[in-house]
């Protein structure tokens, strides 16, 4: 019999990944300060984050399997935080326009009984289209992703801003790596199929 499974966290767009491995899992918004730190690399950011996220949950889950994720996306190594108004979204798709964005999705999956804490960082590159001004604030206006990195998701509209993806896993652009999940689970004796 599988373990219980805890998603941490509040994202529904992580919890519609989780859901396509068709095993039953919860969600627990972790509720962490998301600051960087200094000095910190946008890589590790996103996994020192993801393992936060799983730790917290685990101290009031011990007997469960917990799902910590974290992603930072990045243009020229500088980190691009979630805009969370339409400004501040403006500002990151007209620095990116034309441009590689570098999406550093990490996972988590700790044990809180035995301790074993796996992990990994995926990263996914987004080339996106040379957008007008216009363009921009259409696409603002229609899909509003205020709360996603890099201010655009792939999953609806943003798919028309961006030229060319590259990477092992396109769940990973979304914020949850199942390829790795999969590997990760398995690992821990939760058979997925």
């Amino acid at each position: 019999m599988n373990p219980t499974l805890i998603l941490a966290s509040s994202s529904i767009y992580r919890r519609e990944l989780l859901s396509r491995l068709q095993l039953p899992f919860s969600c627990i918004s972790p509720d962490v300060d998301e600051s960087v730190l200094e000095n910190e690399l946008p890589q590790e950011t996103a996994l020192r984050l993801a393992q936060v996220k799983a730790k917290k949950i685990g101290l009031s889950n011990p007997n469960a399997l917990i799902i910590g994720c974290d992603q930072v996306a990045t243009l020229d190594n500088v980190q691009l935080g979630k805009p969370l108004n339409h400004l501040n979204a403006t500002q990151q798709l007209r620095m990116m326009r034309g441009r590689e964005v570098v999406f550093h999705s990490a996972l988590c999956l700790y044990n809180p009984v035995t301790l074993n804490m796996q992990t990994q960082v995926v990263p996914y590159v987004v080339q996106f289209r040379n957008l007008s001004d216009v363009q921009i604030e259409n696409y603002l206006i229609k899909e509003q992703p205020y709360y996603c990195a890099g201010s655009a998701k792939s999953e609806g509209l943003g798919i028309a801003i961006i030229e060319k993806m590259t990477g092992e896993d396109p769940n990973a652009l979304i914020g949850l790596p199942l390829i790795a999940l999969v590997t990760m689970l398995q690992n821990e004796g939760v058979a997925v199929i």
